[in-house]
């Protein structure tokens, strides 16, 4: 999947892995913190449909461009719908664990980083979750949005959302499909040489045009998560390394037999130093 890339700079040696059983734990408690977290945010039914009404009349305040502009390119092909819910429902988790699996035993250094903006990016969307639930358009009237999921399928959603037990689906706000995508676009943009490795960010594009065009997100959702990253990155930058150099016996050849400091006493002058065997002292 990532052949043909190598790293920005030389990457430490595997001691600047984490031990791989430690990372596991956190990434399962991360996640699991993150699902209850989402659970605990469900039931809000009234607040997240009041607060989605304010959502789509402030985009159309502003003129950002109509989500049914985009679910309207959808729906001229169903095989294309079909691909877009498939898209939204398998490949958010797997994308994003490979991602860091890759790092982990790749680049280390980067691994560290993006797991760290991921955990904060998360925590951060997860708060908002809970102060602003928030209706998808698919769920709103006033859009006259498709639920593209549950018309065509596949979909990961229960039909009826109040009592959904597998997914809150009023945690459109901030949309963390999107949110991860980009990351992920970055951490492999960042970490790569490779003249392909601006492709990577055709991920966090067609996952926006996903999320948009079946109704999952808002516009104003993508936007908010992206803002969230951008501070993220900010606060926690990529540390630098000094390249490692690699040993390079010629350079202390052709500084001569002077060059540590010491050196080895020509064999024809006796076992004397050269100075002392060309004066002749000591006949």
């Amino acid at each position: 999947m990532f052949a043909g890339s190598r790293p920005a700079d030389q990457e430490p040696d595997s001691a600047a892995r984490p031990p791989l059983v430690r990372e596991l734990l956190l990434v399962v408690g991360l996640f699991v913190i993150y699902k209850f977290g989402r659970q605990a945010a469900s039931g809000h039914v009234d607040e997240a449909f009041h607060n989605a009404g304010h959502v789509w009349d402030f985009e159309r305040a502003v003129h950002l461009p109509g989500e049914g502009t985009v679910q309207g390119l959808l729906l001229h092909d169903e095989t294309l719908i079909h691909l877009a819910n498939s898209y939204y429902a398998t490949v958010h988790f797997p994308a994003t664990l490979l991602f860091l699996g890759w790092l982990y035993w790749r680049r280390p250094r980067h691994y560290v980083w993006s797991r760290r903006i991921l955990a904060v990016l998360t925590g951060a969307a997860l708060a908002l979750h809970l102060v602003f639930p928030l209706a998808p358009p698919r769920l709103l009237a006033a859009t006259g949005l498709v639920d593209t999921g549950q018309v065509y399928g596949p979909t990961v959603y229960g039909a009826t959302p109040a009592t959904d037990s597998m997914a809150n689906q009023f945690a459109a706000m901030p949309s963390l499909h999107f949110g991860w995508a980009v990351m992920v676009g970055v951490g492999l943009l960042v970490a790569t040489r490779s003249r392909w490795r601006w492709l990577w960010l055709l991920h966090p594009a067609i996952t926006l045009f996903v999320v948009v065009g079946t109704a999952n997100h808002y516009w104003l959702d993508a936007i908010v998560v992206a803002a969230l990253l951008s501070l993220a990155l900010a606060a926690l930058p990529l540390p630098r390394t000094e390249p490692v150099r690699p040993h390079l016996p010629w350079r202390a050849a052709a500084a001569g037999p002077y060059a540590t400091g010491s050196y080895a006493v020509p064999a024809q002058s006796g076992g004397r130093s050269p100075s002392y065997a060309a004066s002749g002292a000591g006949r």
